[in-house]
């Protein structure tokens, strides 16, 4: 799938969020303002939204480059019957907001995303007396905090979410490493055709035998695949044994790949292509 405008007018697309959500800044950059964003109460909601018919897409951050991986949505993936289409990533770049004339001195709470509070945490380490607060979403806790007029509670969010809800910021940058940018994947009910710059990712269960895992990564090492990112999750059910999600370069309708799957097969208990996508290159 290409980012132009090829794609029709207001196609809409599923988020987990609220309006001035990351996930929705980096839904607008990557279709190019040509979809309506449907913010949703929880990731399962997303896949549900693109499962139904509700939205033609569905938007979902999968690992951050401080927090690491999100692990929720890896099971969901396997949960669910969509594809991955395409990826991007966003600068995240964090701001402390308040109500309007909060001072700094005044807040006792910061709220946000879990994973925002974690990229976060040396800066809040260092203001001890304050307590760190988990909510369901960055746009989410500056959208209380306007509800309720709050003066001693502060948010972890992006600059436009304090424009969208009229509120001051406090502080801007204050992520713990500059290098902050979170992945993404673009989700529908059918693969595309990626192109010839292209990534694929791969659920895959093992026999529980000695060197399975060495045989499986074998099969991509043989062939030159280069492997861009390797994930377990445990099996539910079967303490002991594991899923492990493989992103690779390259199509699965190119041969070496064809290749590749058909050897890997051998050794998997499960094997499922959760999609090839054309590769975000920053």
């Amino acid at each position: 799938m290409k980012k132009n405008n090829s794609l029709e007018p207001s196609v809409p697309v599923a988020y987990q969020g609220e309006p001035g959500a990351y996930s929705e800044a980096a839904l607008l950059e990557f279709f190019q303002g040509n979809v309506t964003a449907f913010g949703k109460n929880s990731f399962e909601d997303v896949f549900e939204a693109v499962e139904s018919g509700a939205c033609k897409f569905g938007f979902i951050p999968i690992e951050n480059s401080l927090a690491g991986s999100i692990h929720r949505n890896y099971d969901l993936l396997r949960e669910h019957s969509l594809f991955i289409i395409g990826e991007t990533s966003l600068r995240v770049q964090h701001c402390l907001i308040a109500n309007p004339g909060v001072k700094k001195e005044q807040i006792r709470i910061v709220q946000s995303h879990p994973q925002a509070l974690e990229q976060c945490r040396g800066y809040l380490n260092r203001w001890p007396e304050v307590t760190a607060e988990p909510v369901y979403d960055t746009a989410g806790a500056v959208k209380l905090l306007s509800d309720t007029h709050d003066q001693t509670t502060a948010a972890i969010a992006s600059h436009r979410s304090a424009e969208i809800y009229h509120m001051d910021i406090l502080a801007e940058g204050i992520e713990d490493n500059p290098a902050n940018f979170t992945r993404f994947l673009v989700l529908a009910p059918q693969p595309v055709d990626p192109g010839k710059d292209a990534k694929t990712s791969i659920v895959v269960s093992l026999h529980n035998q000695p060197g399975s895992l060495f045989k499986a990564l074998s099969v991509f090492a043989l062939r030159d695949i280069d492997l861009t990112k390797l994930e377990s999750r445990p099996l539910i059910g079967l303490p002991g044994q594991y899923l492990f999600y493989i992103d690779f370069a390259g199509s699965i309708q190119d041969e070496p790949i064809k290749r590749a799957l058909n050897h890997l097969e051998e050794y998997a208990a499960m094997l499922r292509v959760l999609g090839s996508y054309p590769r975000h290159r920053m």
